[in-house]
C-alpha cells in the first residue's frame, strides 16, 4: 500500500513539544485508527502517546506498556478508547499479536503500536505511521525505554531534538489535515 501523499515533517525540540504534537494529532484521530510509532529507544514514542491520551481525553496515566505489552485507556469524554501497545518484546508479526485481540479493539478504539512496523500493518489498510529520529548530527546517548524522554533536565539540550515524519497510508488520510501539523 502506498501513501496518500498526506505527509507532515516536523522538528521537535523538547519532550514538551513531543507531547504537544500528540495533543495536536489527537483531534485528527477517530475510532478505528491504527497508529504505528517507530523510533529508537528513548525517541519519544511514549511521550507522543501521552499527548494523544490527553488530547483524546482518556482515563489513566499513559505510561510505557513495555512490560505489560498493552494498556487500554477508556475515554472520559465519550470518544474512542486509546489502546497503547508496545510490540518491542514481540518477535513475530501479526500471528504473535493475535492474543492481544487488536482486531477486536480496533473498530471502536484508537490503537497506537510502538515498535509495530512490520508487525501490525495487516490490521488496517488505512493507518498512520509516525517515525521519530534524532536530528542530523545528534549522536547523544540513548535513554532506557522506561525513561522515554521523561527525565530530561535541560529541554534545550541538542540531544532532545527529533525529526518527526507523520505519513498517512490509505484513503482515510488523504484529506485528514496532516500537513497542518507542520504549522503552529
Amino acid at each position: 500500500m502506498s501513501t496518500t501523499g498526506a505527509i507532515a515533517h516536523l522538528t521537535v525540540k523538547s519532550p514538551d513539544q513531543m507531547q504537544e504534537l500528540g495533543r495536536r494529532l489527537a483531534p485528527l484521530l477517530r475510532p478505528g485508527d491504527l497508529v504505528l510509532l517507530t523510533g529508537e529507544l528513548g525517541a519519544g514514542k511514549t511521550t507522543l502517546t501521552r499527548g494523544l491520551g490527553e488530547g483524546l481525553g482518556v482515563r489513566g496515566a499513559v505510561t510505557s506498556p513495555t512490560f505489560v505489552i498493552a494498556r487500554v485507556h477508556p475515554s472520559l469524554t465519550g470518544g474512542p478508547a486509546l489502546v497503547h501497545v508496545d510490540a518491542y518484546r514481540l518477535g513475530g508479526g501479526l500471528d504473535e499479536m493475535e492474543d492481544l485481540d487488536l482486531d477486536v479493539s480496533l473498530p471502536e478504539s484508537v490503537v497506537v503500536v510502538e515498535w509495530g512496523e512490520g508487525k501490525v500493518e495487516e490490521l488496517s489498510e488505512d493507518r498512520l505511521h509516525v517515525v521519530i529520529g534524532r536530528a542530523v548530527g545528534n549522536d547523544g546517548p540513548v535513554r532506557a525505554p522506561e525513561s522515554d524522554m521523561d527525565d530530561v533536565d535541560d529541554v534545550d539540550d541538542v540531544d532532545d531534538v527529533r525529526e518527526v515524519t507523520v505519513t498517512g497510508f490509505g484513503a482515510r488520510w488523504a484529506d485528514a489535515g496532516l500537513p497542518a501539523l507542520e504549522t503552529c
